[in-house]
């Protein structure tokens, strides 16, 4: 039952920085165009 909650919270993290991280880039490349 924990390793679940483990994977849910690896799942959920890395769609975090991922999502942050893009919404950077796209900050960045509409600051710049």
């Amino acid at each position: 039952m924990l390793h679940i909650i483990f994977t849910g919270l690896v799942i959920a993290v890395a769609l975090a920085t991922t999502w942050f991280a893009g919404y950077v880039v796209y900050r960045l490349l509409k600051r710049t165009a």
